[in-house]
């Protein structure tokens, strides 16, 4: 998506104090991860802070740490480093690193880099868009994906899929996540539930989240603004904002996904007004607010 004037202006502010805090010796080996209470841990994905990453990785993992979250959700800009050096800079900030979203073309041939990074989870985060308005589209992911998710499950990982919007657009009776969900082992391939697409889309997050308890794994978080309109492309970014903002009912929905055993939720705002640092404190402060 189109970044904002005022989102360019805060990524060439947040790459400036990210590299001053490590000029000033913030970014050491070792340093305390942090941890949630409650049997849920928080993340950032790093789609979330694609800009920052592209010049400088090691700040955009320490200022992860340093907004109080314990979790990077891992995104392809970070494959250019080999496996062994993102691991060090991941652990070097004092995050972990459960997940990590990869393309869905080649995705079987990602799997051993994904275990050598030490990743339970593999995640693909979308189809081609060639493949979003047809059954047979959908038919074609659920093949791949059942055999990646053998393939991981033999690695000692999960494969797991992300949801946007697009899979809940009508087609012939039915929807393309409804589809997937059919022709797919539940046992192979899991869940990482964005609610906020799950809300665009049209669904109640809280029934998906009953009714698919068996697959879910990961959460993805962003809250809606009021007023929001139904869709299926993918194109209100107008809509994203910091949680507790907006209009979905995040203590129930957590609270439901805890019951369920979901250990990791990771924030996951693709575009937001105010500066990325700001942005994920105000959204840090309102999950650390929650009693779940």
């Amino acid at each position: 998506m189109k970044a904002s004037k005022s989102t360019t202006h805060s990524r060439r502010s947040f790459v400036k104090a990210s590299l001053a805090a490590a000029a000033a010796g913030c970014i050491l080996r070792g340093r305390t991860v942090l941890a949630d209470v409650g049997g849920m841990t928080f993340g950032v994905q790093l789609f979330m802070l694609r800009g920052q990453a592209q010049t400088d990785l090691a700040g955009v993992f320490s200022a992860i740490h340093d907004a109080g979250f314990a979790q990077v959700e891992l995104y392809p800009i970070a494959y250019k480093y080999s496996a062994a050096e993102l691991r060090r800079m991941v652990q070097d900030a004092g995050l972990g690193a459960v997940s990590g979203h990869f393309d869905y073309v080649g995705l079987e041939g990602k799997l051993d880099f994904a275990r050598q990074l030490g990743l339970k989870y593999i995640v693909c985060p979308m189809l081609p868009n060639d493949q979003w308005t047809s059954l047979g589209g959908f038919g074609k992911a659920a093949d791949l994906f059942n055999r990646v998710g053998e393939q991981a499950r033999s690695r000692d990982m999960e494969f797991v899929f992300h949801n946007h919007d697009y899979e809940f657009r009508p087609i012939d009776g039915t929807n393309g996540f409804t589809h997937l969900m059919q022709h797919t082992d539940p046992t192979l391939v899991k869940l990482e539930l964005d609610v906020y697409w799950l809300t665009q889309g049209g669904q109640d997050p809280m029934a998906i989240l009953k009714s698919h308890a068996d697959r879910i794994r990961l959460i993805h978080l962003k809250d809606r603004a009021p007023g929001a309109s139904t869709s299926y492309n993918m194109d209100p970014p107008q809509y994203f904002t910091e949680l507790g903002r907006g209009t979905i009912d995040w203590p129930a929905l957590l609270a439901q996904a805890r019951a369920e055993g979901v250990k990791y939720a990771f924030l996951d705002q693709d575009d937001t007004q105010l500066p990325i640092p700001q942005s994920l404190k105000i959204s840090r402060a309102y999950l650390r607010n929650l009693h779940l």
